[in-house]
This record gives C-alpha cells, sequence and structure tokens, in this order.
C-alpha cells in the first residue's frame, strides 16, 4: 500500500509499505483523508522526542472500515480517537486516560494513517454522522482538542475571551467558544492570511502589537482584561504579554506546546491572583462530541485551506512549515 513515511529530520517519501498487521481488539480502516498536525511537523523536523523513523505520520484522519467489526459494519465512515492508554496507572484508573502516565499515540508512537490502511482499537472509532464530510472528519481531531479545552476549563455563556494564535487550534477554539455561548471571542494573528481567515468566520482579529492589545483590553472589557486568555501560539513574546490581558481573577489556559521553555511575570499573577490551567489532548467524549459538532456548523470546514494527493505531500508539509503561504489546515487524500 502507498504510505508517506518520515524517512529522517526534514524528508519524507511516499512509497510502499507491507500492510499492518490487525491486532486483536483492533479494526482496519481505509483511509479517506489525513491531516498534517502541529505534532506532524515537530516530527518533520526531526524534534519529537518518541516518534523513530522510519514512520507513517498522521493521527488526524477519516476513512471506512475496510472489513466488519463488532458495531461498526464494513463501509461504515468513521474517524478515530489515536489515543492509545495503557488502562492501569493511575490516572486511566481515574477516569482520566488521556492524561495517561504512558500516553502514545497512533503516527507518533506506531505506524499511523497517512496511508492507504491503517489499523486502530474500536474502542478509539467513531462513525461519523451523516451531516459530515469525509474531508471534515480528518479534522475531527482537532476540533475535540477545543471541545476539550472549553469543558475542561467551564467557560459560561456570557464570558468573553482572547485567543493568542490564529492558526487551526486557535480558531477551532474560537469556534468551539462561539457555541459555548461566549459574548466576545477576539483573536490575536499576526499572520494576515490567518487573520483574514478568522475574521471570515465572524471574530475581530488584531495583531499581537503593545497597542493593539491595549486597544482591545479597553474597547471589549473597559481596560479590566479578559475573562478567559487562550495560549494557542506557544511562544516567547505571547507568554510575556498574557497576564497583562486576563482580568483579575481569570484564567489563562496554556493549550499550545511550548518547545521551548518559557518565562513569565508571575508577580502580576500574583497581583491579580490569576489561574492557569493546561490542557491536553481530549477525552472519548469530547471526540464524539467534536464529530456531532463538526457536522452541524459548515464554518469548521473552513479551517481545510488546501487539499493535496498524498504524492503531493512533500507540497503539504512544505506550505505548512513556510510564513505567508496562507496554509492553516492541509489534508492529504488517499
Amino acid at each position: 500500500m502507498k504510505a508517506i513515511v518520515y524517512e529522517g529530520a526534514n524528508q519524507l517519501q511516499v512509497r510502499e509499505v507491507p500492510m499492518p498487521q490487525i491486532p486483536e481488539g483492533w479494526g482496519l480502516v481505509r483511509v479517506r483523508y489525513a491531516g498534517i498536525c502541529g505534532t506532524d511537523l515537530n516530527i518533520y523536523a526531526g524534534t519529537h522526542p518518541r516518534a523513530k523513523a522510519p514512520l507513517v505520520m498522521g493521527h488526524e484522519f477519516s476513512g471506512v472500515m475496510a472489513e466488519s467489526a463488532p458495531g461498526f459494519p464494513k463501509g461504515t465512515r468513521v474517524t478515530v480517537s489515536p489515543l492509545l492508554s495503557c488502562g492501569e496507572c493511575t490516572p486511566c484508573r481515574e477516569g482520566n486516560g488521556h492524561v495517561c502516565n504512558d500516553l502514545k499515540l497512533i503516527g507518533i508512537d506506531r505506524d499511523g494513517a497517512m496511508a492507504d490502511y491503517t489499523v486502530v482499537p474500536l474502542e478509539r472509532i467513531v462513525a461519523l454522522p451523516d451531516g459530515i464530510s469525509d474531508q471534515m472528519g480528518a479534522a475531527v481531531e482537532p476540533v475535540a482538542v477545543g471541545v476539550h479545552t472549553i469543558r475542561e476549563c467551564g467557560c459560561r455563556p456570557g464570558d468573553n475571551a482572547l485567543i493568542f494564535g490564529g492558526g487551526a487550534i486557535g480558531l477551532i477554539h474560537a469556534l468551539v467558544l462561539r457555541h459555548a455561548g461566549a459574548s466576545c471571542v477576539v483573536i490575536a494573528e499576526p499572520d494576515p492570511s490567518r487573520a483574514q481567515l478568522g475574521r471570515k468566520l465572524g471574530f475581530e482579529v488584531i495583531g499581537s502589537s503593545e497597542e493593539e492589545l491595549e486597544r482591545i483590553v479597553n474597547k471589549a472589557t473597559g481596560g479590566n482584561g479578559f475573562d478567559w486568555v487562550f495560549d494557542c501560539a506557544g511562544v516567547q513574546p505571547v507568554a510575556d504579554k498574557l497576564l497583562d490581558m486576563v482580568k483579575v481573577k481569570g484564567c489563562i489556559v496554556i493549550v499550545a506546546s511550548y518547545k521551548k521553555p518559557a518565562s513569565m511575570p508571575f508577580i502580576k499573577g500574583m497581583f491579580k491572583e490569576a489561574r492557569f490551567q493546561f490542557v491536553r489532548v481530549y477525552r472519548q467524549k469530547d471526540f464524539e462530541i467534536a464529530a456531532l459538532l463538526a457536522g452541524e456548523d459548515p464554518a469548521f470546514e473552513k479551517i481545510i485551506t488546501h487539499v493535496l494527493p498524498a504524492d503531493r505531500a512533500q507540497e503539504g508539509f512544505d506550505l505548512l512549515t513556510r510564513p505567508g503561504s496562507g496554509a492553516v489546515k492541509v489534508i492529504f487524500e488517499f
């Protein structure tokens, strides 16, 4: 079968690989679409600590059941939560398998979905609703990240929010917040093409300069700061500003995975008695909700900016690693 294979830092190849073996309790999925995630970019750059070449990347995908499995007849359209929890550690036993002490993922710790076929645990399969396209089915996984964040944090109708980062994850969080009843959602994103997409989705998008941030705090919150500040960027210049943007007793939510250690003026957090919340991936329930939500709201599909055949894999990764390309979410068709 054909697969996109990570061969080493900044090296990938589209080539034939053997069909995967199906472990007991797993099912075989014929992949239709597979998306590139920020984690895949880290793997491609050779900086992911666990991913080892050669590896078939891909944990955002949709497809059909290639063979019948309990609850999923052959041909059922599906997406898959790619988490592999041990089921035995304390977090798993306490119902927090998404932060398993030994959490692994399909497409990182074992071959994934950038291929004609992949194998997945049966309990992680989610049937796609009728209202969702196969392409959007491949982006349910990042929507689940946003659903998980909002559900874990307990955002309430009427709250306001500022999101740093207008990439796929930032835009998804904005859309989920809208569904959760947020009164005002502002996105800080300096890239013009991403900012334009955010505005097309109906959000106010600003740059990240001190002047623009001060203006929006005064305009949207009367100078008090935002109830929620979501960091979907994960860079030091954003870390420098988070505590200036949050209100007294407000909450800063770290969604992005920082590649380098960051510093922060914690004294400002003390003065405001601000809270920090960290989030990671999603629960299975979040994933199921995300599939329904993405099928009901066509705005989510607008985040998919490029659909390429698998043979153009290099082009897809180049789009997401080249500043100013306009790419937000790139998916491959198999």
